[in-house]
């Protein structure tokens, strides 16, 4: 391998870098634009709750805990512990992007994005604000937000990839 080899492989591996940093400030701004237009139009409106359809509410909530209001804190401690834990997951989520060489990758980038969303929101607002109101008849699911859409469905596919494919799918 010569130098040119060398450096056709520092480009290569620059452009897919920018192209994942892409692809994540996309979910990332995304998710904050949902959250800052729901907040605005609360401030401005004075109304938390708008009707969607018979089965969707927007209702704007803040959320101190972990994923879909689970463990809400109170104890400053407890809250930044937490909030530390996720800053070391998101570590390891980009150490499995930069050693994922099939589409998997992907998957991982989804979860980067939304957590970048809802981490960004922790460190803020010191809670992230939580809006879609998905419900059948009286029965309400968790409230969540957009970053919550893409950390969901990036596990749901890494999910069905481990058992949809038995063999390594790194090789």
């Amino acid at each position: 391998m010569d130098v040119k080899d060398i450096h056709v492989l520092i480009k290569i591996k620059v452009y897919k870098f920018l192209l994942n940093s892409i692809f994540v400030l996309i979910l990332f701004c995304i998710d904050r634009f949902s959250k800052v237009y729901v907040i605005q139009l609360v401030e401005k409106t004075n109304v938390s709750e708008i009707y969607l359809t018979s089965f969707l509410n927007s209702y704007l909530v803040w959320n101190s805990g972990i994923a879909f209001g689970l463990f809400s804190f109170s104890n400053e401690f407890t809250y930044n512990l937490f909030t530390a834990l996720i800053v070391l997951i998101n570590l390891i989520i980009i150490y499995l992007i930069v050693v994922t060489k099939d589409f998997r990758k992907y998957f991982f980038l989804l979860i980067l994005g939304g957590s970048f969303g809802n981490l960004f929101d922790r460190l803020y607002y010191r809670s992230v604000p939580d809006f879609i109101d998905f419900h059948i008849g009286n029965f309400h699911w968790f409230i969540f937000n957009i970053a919550d859409i893409f950390i969901t469905v990036g596990v749901i596919c890494l999910i069905l990839a481990e058992v949809l494919y038995k063999k390594d799918i790194n090789e």
